[in-house]
């Protein structure tokens, strides 16, 4: 199972957007500061996420999500799915 998921930084009002096959050890991970892009951005929630039987379908979410690139859209996304 893979997850396309969406951190936020309250401190920085800013957005991750990734996906992995273990969301759990993988926020760990950014929150830990082992991810350089979002080590300076700290600490981060997960805001959403989804879930695929396949690393190729997570891929193809990330990359709409990042095609956004509006924080409304996330937003408006984000408290749709809640």
């Amino acid at each position: 199972m893979y997850t396309t998921y969406i951190l936020y930084s309250e401190l920085h009002d800013r957005y991750y957007i990734g996906q992995t096959n273990n969301v759990d050890d993988r926020i760990k991970r950014h929150n830990a500061g082992y991810v350089r892009s979002t080590k300076a951005y700290r600490p981060w929630v997960v805001v959403y996420q989804i879930n695929f039987e396949s690393r190729s379908e997570a891929v193809r979410r990330e990359t709409y999500l990042k095609s956004l690139k509006s924080k409304i859209k996330l937003k408006a996304l984000i408290e749709t799915s809640r």
